[in-house]
């Protein structure tokens, strides 16, 4: 009876990533709005019974699904620097990358909708507060900061704050050249007052 298990276990996992991956990629493309479990579904390529089966609403399909990718980052963020300490600057350009990319636009999209969504409100609260914690111990690891110096922590929050408004311009235009240059001086602004 266990190979049977075993096999179906793995399926549902497999379907379960399938449905988170195609969660994020529609938040981020057709926002809210055009983001329902039955499209998400479909782009998986399962059917919407066995969707609703592994997340019953549409808010527990997109925040899991933001949750799902937000720790993947995460550990794809650890993942770059495993090899021992990297320089600030390296370190500064892939926090600012994390907020360039689809899991960005993906959050973004949920924020709007809990802003305006009573039901999905507080649970993208607790997910967004969350994320953001670790994300801060992330930044704080890698860039060696020790958050016992007054203003350190600070630093570490106002670089993860630029990088999210340089996200949010990003979503409009595209906006490498100018934020190259922003990510240069803020990689010789953390790395003078982290040092």
């Amino acid at each position: 009876m266990g190979t049977v298990t075993g096999p179906k276990q793995a399926r549902s996992r497999v379907t379960r990533r399938h449905l988170l991956d195609a969660a994020v990629s529609c938040l981020a493309e057709q926002g809210w709005a055009g983001s329902t479990v039955a499209v998400v579904a479909e782009r998986a390529g399962v059917s919407r019974g066995a969707a609703q089966y592994h997340f019953p609403t549409r808010e527990d399909l997109f925040t899991a699904a933001v949750e799902y990718v937000a720790e993947e980052r995460s550990t794809a963020l650890r993942d770059l620097f495993h090899a021992g300490p990297a320089a600030r600057p390296e370190v500064v350009a892939a926090l600012v990358d994390m907020y360039t990319g689809i899991l960005f636009r993906a959050a973004l999209q949920l924020w709007v909708a809990a802003s305006n969504e009573e039901q999905l409100h507080p649970r993208v609260s607790e997910l967004e507060a969350r994320v953001g914690r670790e994300t801060h111990r992330i930044a704080v690891e890698l860039l060696r900061a020790d958050e016992s110096v007054p203003g350190v922590r600070e630093t570490v929050q106002g670089l993860l704050d630029m990088a999210r408004g340089l996200g949010l311009a990003n979503v409009l235009t595209d906006d490498t050249a100018r934020r190259a240059r922003v990510v240069a001086q803020w990689s010789r602004i953390v790395d003078t007052a982290l040092s």
